[in-house]
């Protein structure tokens, strides 16, 4: 991401440690149910969130996987999210500038979350990433991608084609929930429904 975005970000971050309202709002309460009720699995062992910001959606995948490992471009918003998740033994926050920090070496990750970050980066940054989730995720990991849909003077392209350049990775789609407000597609390389998983067809 560019210097201007960081410089976007901190300024953020240096108002308030929840400039999304992701604790306050409704809306931001009932986007996370929603993410975390379309993961295919109940347990995962090692998970990638970047771009997690004050970590609200952190502490939320900290009970469903062993591992946790998140990530912001912004330093108040890593200590913010450090704060955060102190007491999590399970959940690591490092700063990351994707796509030059992705953590291959910690791979492979069963669960990458992309949450709201795909359209702050350019079409080729973006593209590194969507080869960076395919070269990272086990071979029964799930890819999620959750966006804002209207438009804002931030963005670096649409959230239509942030998640049309992750669907090109090829992965069976098991969920895909659009709203006026947001968009979630859940990709897995595990192509069995929940029902499937569990014997009940």
């Amino acid at each position: 991401m560019s210097e201007e975005r960081k410089d976007y970000f901190e300024g953020l971050y240096g108002a308030t440690d929840d400039p999304y309202g992701l604790r306050e709002r409704w809306y931001e309460q009932r986007k996370r149910a929603i993410l975390l009720a379309s993961l295919p699995r109940e347990h995962f062992r090692s998970a990638y969130e970047p771009g997690c910001g004050a970590a609200e959606l952190t502490v939320e995948l900290a009970r469903r996987c062993d591992a946790v490992l998140a990530s912001d471009f912004s330093p108040k918003a890593v200590a913010v999210a450090r704060r955060r998740t102190a007491k999590l033994a399970n959940v690591s926050i490092e700063a990351h500038s994707l796509p030059v920090d992705w953590p291959a070496a910690e791979a492979p990750f069963d669960l990458i979350v992309l949450s709201e970050v795909g359209y702050f980066l350019d079409p080729g940054a973006l593209q590194q990433v969507a080869a960076l989730c395919a070269a990272t995720l086990a071979p029964d990991g799930t890819l999620v991608a959750c966006d804002w849909r209207p438009d804002f003077s931030e963005r670096a392209q649409s959230t239509s084609r942030v998640h049309a350049t992750l669907a090109e990775i090829g992965l069976p789609r098991l969920v895909v929930h659009a709203e006026r407000d947001f968009l979630l597609q859940v990709w897995s390389r595990d192509r069995r429904s929940v029902a499937e998983r569990e014997g009940i067809r």
